[in-house]
C-alpha cells in the first residue's frame, strides 16, 4: 500500500457485509448478508455483474480459482459461480451453515461446515473427494501448507489432515474450542480460542510452545492471526489489537480500540491494517504498535481487509463497501 491513502470510491450493497473481498485482476467479488453475491470494477467500484441466491446469506468469504467463484451460504450449500458473469455452475450440500471460506491446493477445493465435517471437493464437478468429521463446528477456514490442511474447531483441537486422502496426521488440544483460521510459519502455528487465549504451536511436534492469557482482561479471540516479521498479530474481543513476539509469546504491543476486534488483520510492509466493531479501519506501525491513519465508516467492521495492486477494499456492518489507495 503506498504511504498516504485515500478513499478511491464506495460502494453500496443491500445488506451488511461480514465476509473480505477477493480481488483477482481488475475485479472484486464479495458476498452480503442477503445472498447477493457481488462483482465489482476494481477501478471504479461500478457494479459489473451480481447474482442473488434464494433464502439465504454469505458470511463466507469467496476463494476464486480458474474463473470460478467457490462460496458457502449460511443454509449449508457450497456453490460454485462463474467469475465472468455470476452463472451457478455447480453445487453441494451440507447439513450446517457454512462460514468457512474455500481453501484450495492444485484441483482441491476444501472447506468446513458447521455439521462438523471438513469437505474435500473436485474444483471442476464439485463432487464429494473425501469428507473428515470433527467433534465440533468447523467455523474457520482451513490453512494449508505443504500438502497438508490445518483446521481448529469448536472442538478445541487443531488438525492436522493430508489433502490427497484425508487422513488426519496431528493433533493439538487447544484447551477450549475455536473459530479461528490458523496462521502458518513453517512448522509453527498461531491461533486464538474462546478461552480466552491465544497459543503458539509447533504442528510438527504436536505440542505448545507459547499460550497467551489475560487473566485481567480476558475476553475470546475471534480474529485470526497474520504473521510476519518474527511478529503475530491478532485482534481481540478486549477491543484490542495484539502483537506477540512469534517465537516467544512475549506481548509487543497492544493497540487500543472503542470495540470488540474480530476483523482479521492484514500486514502489508511495516504496516498492520484492522478493522473494529468501532466503526474504524486502522492502520498501524507493525514495529512500534502506534497509529498511522483511521477511517471512520459509521458502521461496525466485523469484516477483513483485503489488498492487491496497491488498493484495499472492506465492507462494513451497513453493507458500505469502500476501495481505499493513492489519490
Amino acid at each position: 500500500m503506498p504511504e498516504t491513502v485515500a478513499q478511491l470510491w464506495e460502494y453500496e450493497a443491500a445488506d451488511a457485509i461480514e465476509s473480505s473481498a477477493a480481488i483477482v485482476g481488475d475485479k472484486i467479488y464479495i458476498g452480503s448478508l442477503d445472498g447477493t453475491l457481488h462483482c465489482i470494477d476494481l477501478k471504479t467500484g461500478k457494479a459489473v455483474w451480481t447474482k442473488k441466491i434464494k433464502d439465504a446469506g454469505f458470511k463466507a468469504s469467496p476463494g476464486i480459482k480458474d474463473g470460478k467463484i467457490y462460496v458457502g451460504d449460511d443454509f449449508g450449500k457450497f456453490h460454485a459461480f462463474s467469475a465472468s458473469d455470476g452463472k451457478e455452475l455447480w453445487s453441494f450440500e451440507t447439513e450446517g451453515e457454512i462460514i468457512s471460506s474455500a481453501n484450495f491446493l492444485d484441483d482441491a477445493i476444501l472447506f468446513g461446515s458447521y455439521d462438523a465435517f471438513l469437505y474435500c471437493l473436485n474444483g471442476k464437478d464439485g463432487k464429494l473427494r473425501w469428507k473428515l468429521e470433527s467433534d465440533g463446528r468447523v467455523h474457520a477456514t482451513p490453512a494449508i501448507a505443504g500438502g497438508k490442511t490445518f483446521i481448529a474447531g469448536c472442538d478445541g483441537m487443531l488438525r492436522v489432515i493430508e489433502v490427497k486422502n484425508g487422513k488426519e496426521v496431528g493433533k493439538v488440544e487447544l484447551g477450549a474450542y475455536s473459530g479461528c483460521s490458523p496462521a502458518l510459519d513453517g512448522s509453527k502455528a498461531y491461533v486464538g480460542t474462546f478461552g480466552n487465549s491465544v497459543l503458539g504451536i509447533d504442528w510438527k511436534a504436536s505440542k505448545k510452545i507459547w499460550e497467551f492469557a489475560d487473566e485481567d482482561r480476558g475476553h475470546p479471540f475471534i480474529s485470526s492471526a497474520a504473521v510476519s516479521k518474527g511478529k503475530v498479530i491478532i485482534g481481540g474481543r478486549d477491543k484490542r489489537i495484539h502483537c506477540f513476539e512469534a517465537k516467544s509469546g512475549k506481548i509487543l504491543w497492544q493497540f487500543e480500540t472503542k470495540a470488540r476486534v474480530e476483523s482479521s488483520p492484514v500486514i502489508a510492509g511495516d504496516h498492520v491494517w484492522c478493522g473494529s466493531e468501532d466503526g474504524n479501519l486502522y492502520r498501524i506501525n507493525l514495529n512500534s504498535g502506534k497509529e498511522i491513519w483511521r477511517f471512520e465508516s459509521g458502521a461496525q467492521i466485523a469484516a477483513s481487509p483485503s489488498i492487491a495492486h496497491g488498493r484495499l477494499v472492506i465492507g462494513n456492518g451497513d453493507g458500505v463497501i469502500y476501495c481505499f489507495g493513492a489519490k
